[in-house]
């Protein structure tokens, strides 16, 4: 009960902590070792893809003051979810929480991909043309409701821990701002570590404009879902250098950097199959395995 009543006064503050932590240890990192030369103003992108960040805190906040540690006392009051109906030690719960939840975050990047719809907002964080920390926290507010609100299902379902939420939130947002980093890692590192953690070669395959590459790699956190189904792909045909980034067919500057463009982007467009649908795709990259 301590452990709780400490998440629970000091939440908000631990989450910013390492949010903030992040955001200089990678954005440092980047500046002494980038992967990649950057093709629009740092200044430009940095400030309107942190402006949408602060924005959907703000519109979270409004809309879900209680947000997902909220609802997982809620659950545990009321005893629902799985591991509420079972005795499970508190570790051991944690675990399973932390492994479930990335799991369903793995299939929710699924099917923002699969469904028109959704591909319509998802579509926000892949135009950006650029590849560097602030895109792994540039998503549309929309998307970011929506992804609030499977984080609720879910935890009523499964009943986790508030340790648990903390440590999830915790490593989704460190990860995610750690593999889309514009950073350099030794190759034998990369290869290991990507057995255990999603690095940044690793994911940056999926912010590919060719839809077979753009479709792989959908992990955030943990690799091994893309591996046991099927959607892992080791290497972009192109080269990390080489390849594009972002979406074809948005590729001005006002259209995916700044704010006004950014928060329009999925109102553009006719709505139509998206390429996670397609089956003519050649398999080129055997030999990249």
């Amino acid at each position: 009960m301590e452990i709780n009543d400490f998440i629970m006064q000091h939440e908000k503050t631990i989450r910013m902590g390492f949010f903030f932590g992040m955001l200089l240890i990678i954005g440092l990192w980047e500046i002494f070792a980038p992967r990649r030369a950057l093709t629009i103003s740092k200044l430009l992108r940095w400030s309107n893809n942190l402006g949408l960040v602060f924005f959907n805190s703000f519109v979270l906040r409004l809309l879900f003051p209680a947000a997902a540690v909220g609802v997982a006392v809620f659950a545990s009051e009321q005893g629902w979810g799985l591991l509420n109906y079972n005795e499970v030690s508190l570790w051991l719960s944690v675990l399973i929480s932390v492994v479930a939840m990335d799991l369903i975050i793995y299939l929710q990047h699924v099917m923002v991909h699969a469904v028109p719809l959704f591909w319509r907002l998802h579509r926000v964080h892949h135009a950006d043309p650029d590849y560097d920390v602030t895109t792994g926290a540039r998503f549309h507010p929309l998307e970011i409701i929506l992804s609030m609100l499977i984080k609720f299902a879910v935890i009523l379902l499964l009943g986790p821990p508030i340790l648990a939420i903390i440590i999830f939130e915790i490593m989704l947002n460190a990860t995610a701002m750690f593999n889309h980093g514009n950073i350099r890692l030794p190759l034998g590192l990369d290869r290991a570590l990507r057995w255990l953690l999603v690095t940044p070669d690793m994911h940056r395959v999926h912010h590919s404009t060719e839809d077979d590459e753009a479709n792989s790699n959908f992990g955030f956190s943990l690799p091994w879902w893309d591996r046991l189904f099927g959607t892992y792909r080791a290497q972009p045909r192109a080269g990390h250098e080489q390849m594009q980034i972002g979406i074809r067919q948005f590729r001005e500057p006002r259209q995916v950097s700044w704010f006004d463009g950014i928060l329009t982007l999925p109102f553009k467009g006719k709505i139509s199959d998206y390429a996670i649908n397609r089956r003519q795709w050649n398999d080129k990259d055997e030999n990249e395995r």
